[in-house]
């Protein structure tokens, strides 16, 4: 019998070329070494070379000419948008008066019964103390204006967000056809679209209603179509195999097994349409907007603040109340009867209110907070602006800022060649994606230098890279905390919601008393904005991890540092990229609001372009926004690759 020795052989460490990032480097290195040297042969210079620009502004200029000069006399106008502007105008009227004739008792009643009936006491009287305190805050009146467009705008978007949904969830072709559609709906800042509207509407009511409902439909769309391609395949089987028709497996199994979705979809509509109550007031929404915005304009803090809380609670108030009712979907509960209960209650309120003589609110209730806010931002300004010995004041902070981070941070990108911009950036996507991710980031920044804003979008990336960068240090930083303490995260969540909430205006009128105008406070005001959804996510994450991985590193005796680091950050990996995401998504989206105060860049363009009824400048910066967001978006979202094994 012979024996057959076998020498184990080590394995070989892996080469170096092997590994896939590697790889894809190396590619892109010898596409730069064939590329490079042509490009900068063909169009030296590091900016975008002109003879690769495109000039829309002729045509762009012609068509806002043509809508100009037959707004008053074209039949598209006279039968079509003048009819819907009619029924805008109408409708919000119609709401409006209704509110002031049921009285301040009556609305608050009906939101407090109405609130009791969907969530429970708590939240009724909540409810009841956040109308309450629009009224002692002495903003009744814009709060019923406001509500009345909001009721309108939503009732619109949930409309045409269901149609969109629908027609996206019942057919795949829709479905590829409205995506980008909703995307770019979703992206572009609401200035860019706001003159286009005003072109066609005019300033008032209507262009307002119209432009929240461009802003807040997708969101119900995408939650139509999720929820109608995610119904249960079996229960459609089942009811499929009773001969009902198509029509009727949508209406009796396909709507009601995505009925949480939907009121999903409405939850998120309403935030949206309230986040647009300040933008729309440039517009001629009137209402809190409009108070918010004249305080801006005359940088009274306690005024703006007086407007702002008002948004704010009208804002909590809807979110929980239908948040709770999605929760409740389908339990077991009051019977259908206490809504005649409540009703015939709420009728009764209003109709003592009306006897009493109680429809507006008394003017002896109200409450002045403006000016004790202004005196406690005037001591700020006073002690903080530049008063503070050693660290020295917010205003040698905003300034080091400035000149330590923002400004060597545009240079650079500014000195850079421009194709060497398009190589780093197809480099970051492929890295973490595919090549087609790559090419999609490649093409949205091209599409920048075409449109031929070139360095205003690299001083607005600056600025967003800077912004992304403080809130990624202080959202995870705060998140982890929330994570690890569920006394923080309960003393958070109010100060979160606060943030999230309160519109952008508001809290950018403190960051300007602060730190002055520039390019710092722009950034201060998208740290502010986008710092709640990163800490959320980031805390959510972590707390998700499988609890049996921290018990095992727990019986290992690993330290509470250990498990942070080696168990709890990498196995939350897809909740942090995802907060990263959203932080870069959260913060492009304020560039237009800093550049109301000094952030220039395409942020002052898109202002200006609204101001002057510019429509090329506008729109030009708006598309170059959307492109610079498409390309964040690709290089911090990983894109999930689809592996197939091969077993025997």
């Amino acid at each position: 019998m012979a024996t057959i020795t076998a020498t184990a052989r080590k394995p070989a460490p892996p080469g170096i070329l092997t590994h896939r990032a590697v790889r894809k480097l190396l590619i892109l290195a010898l596409a730069a070494a064939i590329l490079a040297p042509i490009a900068a042969t063909q169009w030296p210079g590091a900016t975008w070379p002109t003879a690769l620009t495109v000039d829309v502004s002729e045509p762009l200029g012609k068509a806002s000419d043509w809508i100009i000069d037959n707004r008053d006399t074209h039949p598209l106008f006279l039968y079509f948008f003048g009819h819907v502007s009619n029924i805008v105008v109408i409708a919000v009227r119609a709401v409006y008066l209704a509110l002031l004739a049921v009285g301040w008792a009556g609305v608050t009643a009906i939101g407090a019964l109405v609130a009791w009936r969907v969530a429970g006491v708590r939240l009724a009287a909540g409810t009841a103390a956040a109308f309450l305190a629009c009224g002692l805050l002495g903003m009744w009146v814009p709060t019923m204006q406001t509500l009345a467009l909001m009721v309108v705008a939503v009732l619109a978007s949930v409309a045409v967000g269901a149609l969109l949904g629908l027609a996206a969830g019942l057919s795949d072709r829709m479905d590829r056809v409205l995506r980008p559609v909703l995307d770019t709906m979703q992206v572009l800042p609401a200035f860019a679209y706001l003159l286009p509207v005003v072109l066609v509407f005019g300033i008032g009511v209507p262009a307002a209603v119209l432009a929240t409902v461009v802003y807040a439909a997708p969101p119900m769309a995408r939650l139509t179509s999720l929820g109608l391609r995610g119904a249960d395949r079996e229960v459609l089987e089942a009811v499929e195999s009773l001969g009902t028709t198509a029509r009727q497996r949508l209406l009796t199994a396909r709507i009601p097994l995505a009925r949480k979705e939907l009121l999903l979809g409405v939850n998120q509509t309403i935030m949206m349409a309230l986040s647009m109550a300040v933008i729309a007031s440039v517009i001629g929404a009137g209402g809190l907007g409009d108070r918010v915005y004249q305080a801006l304009a005359s940088v009274d803090v306690g005024a703006a603040l007086a407007a702002g809380i008002p948004i704010v609670l009208l804002a909590v108030v809807l979110d929980r109340v239908t948040g709770a009712a999605g929760e409740r979907l389908g339990e077991s509960g009051k019977s259908p009867v206490t809504w005649l209960y409540a009703l015939v209650v709420a009728a009764a309120v209003a109709l003592a209110g009306r006897l009493a003589g109680f429809l507006d609110w008394p003017d002896g209730w109200d409450l002045n907070i403006a000016e004790p806010v202004n005196r406690a931002v005037d001591w700020m300004t006073a002690h903080l602006y530049s008063g503070v010995p050693v660290v020295g004041g917010t205003a040698d902070w905003a300034a080091h800022f400035t000149s330590w981070v923002l400004n060597p941070l545009r240079e650079g990108l500014q000195w850079l060649p421009w194709w060497s911009v398009l190589l780093i950036v197809a480099a970051l996507a492929w890295l973490i994606g595919t090549w087609r991710t790559a090419l999609t980031a490649v093409l949205a920044m091209a599409a920048i230098g075409v449109l031929g804003v070139w360095n205003p979008s690299l001083d607005t990336l600056s600025q967003v890279l800077a912004a992304v960068a403080v809130t990624l240090v202080v959202g995870f930083a705060t998140g982890i905390a929330a994570a690890r303490s569920d006394r923080f995260e309960r003393l958070l969540r109010p100060v979160l919601d606060v943030f999230q909430t309160m519109p952008q205006f508001v809290y950018l009128i403190p960051v300007v008393a602060l730190f002055g105008v520039g390019r710092a406070p722009a950034v201060a005001a998208a740290v502010v904005y986008a710092l709640p959804a990163v800490v959320r996510i980031t805390a959510q994450g972590l707390r998700q991890v499988d609890p049996a991985a921290m018990e095992s590193a727990r019986s290992l005796g690993a330290t509470s540092g250990q498990q942070l680091r080696q168990v709890q950050l990498p196995l939350a990996r897809s909740a942090l990229l995802l907060a990263a995401n959203q932080g870069v998504v959260l913060v492009l989206a304020v560039v237009i609001i800093g550049g109301l105060v000094g952030g220039g860049a395409l942020g002052y363009q898109v202002v200006f372009g609204l101001a002057q009824g510019d429509l090329a400048t506008g729109l030009v910066a708006g598309a170059a926004i959307v492109c610079l967001g498409l390309m964040l978006d690709r290089v911090t979202q990983p894109t999930e690759r689809r592996t197939t094994k091969k077993g025997a």
